[in-house]
């Protein structure tokens, strides 16, 4: 009974010390040489690279961008007089090559369209990720369907049908050209709609969804638990979705060339033409190449560029200073 119970001891000693050898140098063979002291090369190091590599390259990018346009932009800001670009006044043949109608222009069709547009992609927003009832939930998703075949349509087809569809009846209803501020503004507020809305729906769908199930547990609707529990915390997300929908907005060309009147001038109201400094650099750019028109363009880039890098730089600060919050709440 002894020597049985030994041999049994002895033959599961061998076979348990049978693979230690293998895993061994198995687990030492993934692990870094002690003796030579290099470090192990992680599978994700060339992923690690690449994206450092094409971080430097977009960051080198928009450096030489703001470069080459305030290289062009300062001697035309250093040169006040007559033909002085940041002037109210746009009279080519009188000399004046005044460019700030058209920023006002550019800022007051971008606020209609965000003002108009964000209170809708938050409805719109909270709508489809806090419907519950089955019999919706066909229309929801062609909701969101919709929406995202709206980003693959060209700007362009946005205008042509804004003129024929649109513009006839703001003429009927209120008068004048049809081409002016609501109509501009109208089509704008659709054309970045659906970039607030996945924006937004990328940021609260998953806050949402960790907290459906416990919050459903305890009784809260979806509806409950958005707007007491995720939309508080959501902040960044609401201005990152109005940074990128001002910024489509201010940027867009062919919506204020086509709807807008490009009339050189202040709009006093929303049946009033105007001119953004985006149609502005069109317009010049297919009649002039030389002379102080076509230089004041310049200063109308670098303005945009402005705007657009202030919106951005906004948008990290108020990150920046949300996260201190959001770590002292948790």
């Amino acid at each position: 009974m002894r020597k049985n119970r030994e041999h049994t001891v002895k033959a599961a000693g061998e076979i348990t010390a049978f693979p230690v050898a293998p895993a061994a140098s198995a687990i030492a063979a993934s692990f870094p040489d002690a003796s030579c002291g290099c470090p192990a090369r992680e599978p994700g190091d060339r992923a690690g690279w690449s994206t450092r590599l094409a971080a430097v390259l977009a960051v080198c990018g928009v450096a030489l961008l703001f470069a080459m346009v305030l290289a062009a932009a300062l001697p035309v800001l250093l040169r006040p007089g007559l033909g002085w670009p940041l002037e109210w006044l746009w009279q080519p043949y009188q000399g004046h090559f005044g460019i700030l109608p058209m920023c006002l222009g550019s800022l007051a069709l971008a606020a209609f369209a965000l003002c108009a547009g964000w209170p809708l992609a938050l409805g719109l927003c909270c709508w489809l990720l806090t419907e519950e009832a089955r019999a919706a939930r066909p229309l929801t998703r062609l909701t969101g369907g919709l929406i995202r075949f709206m980003t693959t349509i060209p700007t362009v087809v946005y205008g042509f049908a804004a003129v024929f569809l649109l513009t006839p009846l703001v003429r009927t209803a209120l008068g004048g050209t049809g081409m002016c501020l609501l109509a501009a503004g109208i089509m704008l507020t659709l054309l970045i709609l659906p970039t607030m809305v996945l924006v937004l729906e990328a940021g609260l769908a998953p806050r949402l969804e960790r907290l459906c199930p416990w919050g459903q547990a305890l009784g809260f609707s979806r509806l409950d638990l958005l707007g007491l529990f995720v939309l508080p915390k959501a902040g960044r997300n609401l201005a990152a979705a109005a940074v990128l929908g001002f910024g489509r907005a201010v940027g867009d060309t062919l919506i204020p060339l086509m709807l807008a009147g490009n009339a050189t001038q202040v709009p006093g109201g929303l049946t009033e033409s105007l001119r953004t400094l985006t149609a502005h650099m069109a317009l010049v750019t297919a009649n002039e190449v030389g002379g102080a028109a076509y230089n004041s363009l310049f200063v109308a880039g670098l303005i945009l560029l402005l705007v657009n890098a202030g919106a951005s730089l906004a948008l990290r600060r108020l990150g920046a200073r949300s996260r201190p919050r959001a770590e002292v709440d948790s």
